[in-house]
């Protein structure tokens, strides 16, 4: 599990990477269809959602009306992450200068904070059966989750193939934290069938919990970081100062504020000091471009020589 989160964060970096490069490609091309993968997500999670209850009725599961609960609030976890990706494609107005970018990372920070009650109901839900056992009955159980291993397993891989931005990581981790479940759930019902040992179904949940709860930490400092407009994880400050002082006829960087706007997109102010001021235009074309292709897509520049430097700090 642990190797499988680094390899989504590393996807993660790497799309940070692409949409600096190819930034308007990325803006017209890219919407439209993670929109429909959205859309597609949440219909087919209702419709398992209403499977699995009327199966649940059916059998008197409580497992099974439990985890169609949970399903349920995959659903409006997904719904969430379409709402963060609108609002994230929205332009500036007069009030809201950003557009509503910003609320794509609170509701990043209400993601995380879904998955860890979720976590919690899962603990209680595993401590109550560990102490008053049920029966339960394994072949419902089995094929109603492996159904659910199928239906959240394909919304995760949907999902995992873009992950450029911490909602849809968010909703990746969801559908995964599901699927672990459901698998859990198989395992579950086919020891139940053949042993008889009931235990293993609580057991199974508290493992299952454990490493959601692993995952979802990584998510909720994140959104929180971001909330605070730390700089974003990708991004190493004093490599970008480095970056720009490389660049010819720049003496110094100050006054540096790099802060993220949305989950994708991060903008930069600074101060830089300069040699000579018949500079100023191509020194300020160079520093943006090279801003841009390192993932700061907006960047606020105020050039100054030494002479007016020094009367803003009384040299």
């Amino acid at each position: 599990m642990q190797h499988h989160h680094s390899s989504t964060d590393s996807a993660c970096h790497h799309a940070h990477h692409d949409h600096s490069h190819h930034h308007h490609h990325h803006h017209h091309a890219d919407p439209g269809q993670m929109g429909t993968i959205y859309i597609v997500a949440i219909v087919i999670n209702i419709l398992f959602v209403a499977a699995e209850t009327v199966a649940g009725l059916m059998g008197h599961s409580m497992g099974l009306l439990s985890d169609a609960g949970h399903n349920l609030s995959d659903v409006f976890c997904l719904l969430l992450a379409l709402v963060a990706f609108k609002l994230s494609q929205t332009h500036a107005t007069k009030r809201f200068t950003y557009g509503y970018r910003k609320s794509s990372i609170l509701i990043s920070l209400l993601n995380a904070i879904i998955l860890l009650v979720a976590v919690g109901g899962i603990v209680v839900e595993s401590i109550r059966k560990i102490s008053h056992p049920a029966p339960v009955d394994g072949a419902l159980v089995t094929w109603t989750a492996a159904a659910a291993i199928v239906v959240n397993g394909f919304t995760a891989w949907m999902l995992s193939r873009r992950q450029h931005d911490i909602n849809t990581r968010g909703a990746f981790l969801h559908m995964l934290a599901d699927t672990l479940v459901s698998a859990g759930v198989v395992v579950s019902g086919i020891v139940i069938t053949h042993t008889g040992w009931t235990l293993i179904d609580p057991l199974m949940g508290l493992v299952i919990a454990a490493v959601i709860l692993v995952s979802t930490w990584q998510l909720l400092s994140e959104s929180l970081r971001m909330s605070v407009d730390a700089v974003p994880e990708d991004i190493d400050p004093d490599a970008v100062v480095a970056l720009m002082k490389q660049t010819d006829g720049v003496l110094d960087i100050h006054h540096l504020h790099i802060w993220p706007i949305s989950t994708t997109e991060t903008a930069l102010t600074a101060h830089v000091v300069i040699a000579d001021s018949s500079q100023l235009d191509t020194i300020t074309h160079t520093l943006k471009t090279l801003l841009a292709a390192h993932g700061i897509a907006h960047s606020t520049l105020e050039l100054e020589t030494p002479a007016s430097h020094c009367d803003h700090h009384d040299c």
